[in-house]
């Protein structure tokens, strides 16, 4: 309950003057003394730039759903290039489809309204308002089928090892996605679900051919949790929620379960609880961009606050969320970002 105290120095809501050449970023300033998701996406911008500042902070950037089809993608590439992202956590689909654009194979505006049966025979999938050719498509999959059966056989492969040799082997033939631009850039980049995309029907395409692709998950897990023992604090960023969400908070509370002490080499102090000797490490920062709700209990509307309860994010720290469409969000606090901050930011290396 709030006292009567408390509210006595709160701030007053301030009207939104409307001004012609108005930076995206001054516009969010006005924007934070207003209320609802207008609000939160200002403070969501705030929050960012804190975090990219931080010299001490690692982050992990999730991007789920199917995002590259939109005109999107080329963001994500922007906060790889400029080292504002350390990790990448993504979905097999935002991971690949982006590739398609990148071959010269454009997707089309369309309508959300359209006749689907005429756009099944005329070759295009629809996503929302979107059309892409299916030809476009499976072309793209069979070059990750081309790369595939270059792999050493009867090797296991982490997803990051995956996207890493994938990403040098596009830069090669001047393919340019995020897989190319994370590796050209050395982000390790992760899929917990890859199968579950492209990805997967590439491996069937391998398969015909006579070549057994081997994806270990939990080389993946291993590889990823081992990164914490090379950082101090964390900041997350999550574009919508799913997997790469999931992924990326257990960073914060299950890596000391790969030591025998329950503690992760080489970090700082840890929360510890009662009735467990596990030690947490929750997030410093957290920012994320979503439009599922939290009162159906899944982890994509999952509020931060709750993740407190499970040490994922301290509530010392700053996060914010915003209940808005990713395609809204991401341009606005991309834009203010490169008005508010100097240039690149200088990454902590985590792989040898």
């Amino acid at each position: 309950m709030i006292e009567q105290t408390q509210t006595q120095s709160l701030p007053p809501v301030k009207q939104v003057a409307v001004e012609p050449g108005r930076s995206i970023s001054d516009l969010l300033a006005a924007m934070a003394r207003t209320g609802f998701q207008g609000k939160a996406l200002a403070k969501c911008a705030d929050v960012l730039a804190d975090m990219i500042r931080d010299p001490e902070v690692t982050i992990l950037m999730g991007y789920a759903g199917s995002l590259s089809t939109t005109g999107q993608y080329e963001i994500i590439n922007w906060f790889l290039e400029r080292g504002y992202v350390d990790i990448l956590v993504g979905t097999g689909a935002n991971l690949s489809e982006d590739i398609v654009d990148g071959m010269g194979k454009p997707y089309v505006q369309g309508s959300a309204q359209a006749d689907d049966a005429h756009l099944f025979e005329a070759g295009y999938n629809r996503y929302l308002d979107v059309y892409g050719r299916e030809d476009d498509y499976l072309d793209m999959t069979e070059l990750i089928a081309e790369y595939i059966v270059t792999l050493e056989p009867n090797r296991p492969y982490s997803s990051r090892e995956f996207f890493q040799g994938f990403g040098e082997w596009l830069d090669a033939k001047s393919i340019r996605s995020i897989i190319s631009v994370a590796a050209k850039h050395n982000v390790p980049v992760f899929c917990p679900a890859i199968i579950d995309s492209p990805y997967g029907d590439a491996a069937l395409i391998a398969k015909s051919k006579g070549f057994d692709l081997i994806l270990d998950g939990v080389k993946d897990y291993v590889e990823f949790m081992q990164m914490s023992e090379r950082v101090d604090d964390t900041g997350v960023f999550y574009i919508g929620g799913g997997v790469p969400k999931d992924f990326i908070q257990l960073f914060a509370v299950t890596a000391d379960l790969l030591y025998t002490d329950r503690a992760v080499p080489n970090r700082g102090a840890a929360k510890t609880r009662e009735g467990t000797d596990e030690t947490y490490y929750p997030h410093k920062y957290a920012v994320q961009v979503t439009t599922d709700s939290p009162q159906w209990g899944g982890l994509s509307g999952c509020t931060f606050e709750e993740a407190v309860s499970w040490g994922k994010e301290n509530p010392a720290g700053g996060f914010q969320q915003c209940y808005v469409d990713a395609t809204i969000a991401l341009p606005i606090l991309s834009q203010a970002l490169a008005e508010r901050l100097e240039g690149p930011r200088t990454r902590k290396p985590l792989m040898d």
